[in-house]
């Protein structure tokens, strides 16, 4: 009887163990070398393009409007070349928006520029990297808490939409630059935003 115990308990710590060492590294966002720009306290220190209406609002930073056509993003202040995104964000069923990441032009945001985890649910793209790689599996974002692990690293770029991967590919157009978050339309929030550089 004991000895059974001890067998099932034994197995029980190799799959949890196993399970660990598969999980990728970004799910540590809180750990060591890991810089949080948003969380549900603060927005963070970025600059503006355009004119949505970002705030915090019940723990989360939230856009659901702009007063121009212009696209609007919240533009960072530190370049990286290797690095992972963490992000939790939230979207409403007609939502743009996305992540965009190595922008070598803080003035010059977009799919032309940057690369972009993309959240766009009516386009079948949310988890996409736009122009890149379709999402595989598609994923639906609207209405609940959904998290991105953004990895790039060299050419080698990968996006995990809540613990699944979605989209890799293999591309050298944009080598290092800041971050962004957009929006378009819909509301989107996010209350948690963090990077770490990779070595």
């Amino acid at each position: 009887m004991i000895l059974s115990r001890v067998i099932a308990i034994s197995a029980l710590l190799i799959l949890a163990t196993a399970a660990l060492g598969t999980m990728p590294d970004a799910r540590g966002q809180t750990g060591p070398g890991w810089v949080t720009l948003v969380d549900a306290k603060t927005m963070g220190d970025w600059d503006r393009i355009g004119d949505a209406n970002w705030r915090m609002e019940d723990g989360a930073l939230v856009a659901d409007s702009r007063s121009s056509k212009i696209n609007a993003y919240l533009v960072g202040k530190t370049s990286y070349t290797d690095l992972e995104i963490y992000a939790e964000f939230w979207a409403s069923g007609d939502a743009n928006s996305g992540i965009f990441f190595r922008c070598g032009d803080r003035n010059k945001i977009g799919a032309k520029f940057c690369y972009e985890a993309n959240i766009l649910d009516k386009g079948d793209a949310t988890g996409a990297i736009t122009g890149l790689a379709k999402p595989t599996p598609p994923t639906r974002a609207a209405d609940r808490w959904n998290s991105f692990e953004i990895t790039a690293r060299g050419p080698k770029l990968v996006v995990v939409t809540n613990g699944q991967k979605t989209a890799e590919t293999s591309d050298t157009t944009f080598g290092a630059g800041v971050l962004a978050l957009q929006y378009l339309t819909g509301t989107v929030k996010f209350r948690k935003v963090a990077v770490r550089p990779l070595p």
